[in-house]
């Protein structure tokens, strides 16, 4: 009898520690479990409020300040893009100056500026360390001549232009148009729309001493007040009937020309900086180059988009087909 309740006394004793074993096994589980699931969560909270970082610095939210100077063609362009990114982010203070490509390419590789604006490649421009700048090419402009309405003609050939402006032509009368003595207006040689009307306008002849002014504002001023008055304005000026552009050979000064190569006076317009961008400069040159820009306000301002172009340029002045 003895025996029997001891062996009963076993087995119940046995089951018992089967049955505690099995809730502690359970208990293990979900607190594992548990510990996963949390573990988890903080894995997917960190990773939202890392892409929610990332969209912020991308989108929104830029701050500091630069300084841009350099090419004339290019500042009413590179004044609107800075004035529209300055609205979207308040923090952020972009000041753009104009005085030339030379002075751009100086100031950026001096490290005066933080971008330096330029009609022309840096390897044009004596003295300029052209291997320590990083160019960006944000559009293209068309440029040709622009005349005081009362001249009397809309239309020149290249080769009257290049003696108008070396002076061997010097009144109107002698190509049909008005009896009004020529008077030249030029920009000086550190600017980047001469350098460009010069080689693709004049075919690198040297123009004849007029009156030279630093800016083309000042330029187009001049023009249109002065009779008989010749001067060179990217397209981007020609925003009321003040001056007259003019065609060449025939060919009308549109972007349409300019893209398929037919009228010969363009330029890319550089935005250089000294090694690569960071910080400020280079969310603000990403965002000259976004469709934002380049479809919109790029166009509306009267450049042309590089990505448009079905001819290009090198350094040498080389135009190729794309």
């Amino acid at each position: 009898m003895k025996k029997t309740k001891l062996l009963s006394f076993a087995a119940l004793l046995i089951l018992l520690i089967g049955i505690l074993a099995a809730c502690g096994s359970s208990n293990g589980e979900d607190q594992e479990s548990n510990g996963s699931n949390e573990t988890d969560q903080e894995t997917d909270a960190s990773q939202d409020s890392e892409s929610e970082s990332d969209e912020g610095a991308s989108a929104e939210g830029a701050s500091g300040s630069i300084t841009i100077s350099g090419s004339s063609a290019m500042q009413p362009l590179v004044a609107a893009a800075a004035e529209q990114f300055m609205s979207e982010n308040p923090e952020a203070d972009i000041q753009v100056n104009a005085g030339g490509s030379g002075t751009g390419l100086s100031e950026v590789s001096e490290g005066t500026v933080d971008i330096g604006n330029s009609d022309v490649f840096a390897e044009e421009k004596d003295g300029i360390p052209a291997d320590e700048l990083v160019d960006h090419k944000v559009a293209v402009v068309g440029m040709t001549a622009a005349v005081n309405p009362g001249v009397g003609i809309d239309d020149i050939s290249k080769e009257d232009l290049k003696k108008v402006f070396t002076g061997e032509i010097t009144n109107w009368s002698e190509l049909g148009g008005e009896d009004v003595d020529i008077t030249l207006v030029n920009r000086p040689d550190s600017s980047g729309t001469r350098a460009t009307f010069v080689n693709f306008g004049l075919d690198g002849e040297t123009p004849a001493e007029g009156v030279t002014e630093d800016s083309s504002n000042t330029v187009k001023q001049i023009v249109s007040e002065t009779e008989g008055a010749i001067g060179y304005l990217a397209f981007s000026y020609f925003t009321d009937d003040s001056v007259t552009a003019m065609a060449i050979d025939g060919v009308e000064p549109t972007d349409e020309n300019v893209q398929n190569g037919e009228f010969p006076i363009w330029a890319y317009q550089h935005s250089y900086t000294k090694g690569e961008a960071e910080g400020l400069a280079k969310t603000f040159l990403d965002y000259l180059m976004s469709d934002e820009i380049q479809t919109g306000l790029l166009p509306e301002q009267g450049y042309i988009a590089s990505t448009k172009m079905q001819v290009e340029r090198d350094a040498e002045g080389n135009q190729t087909d794309k």
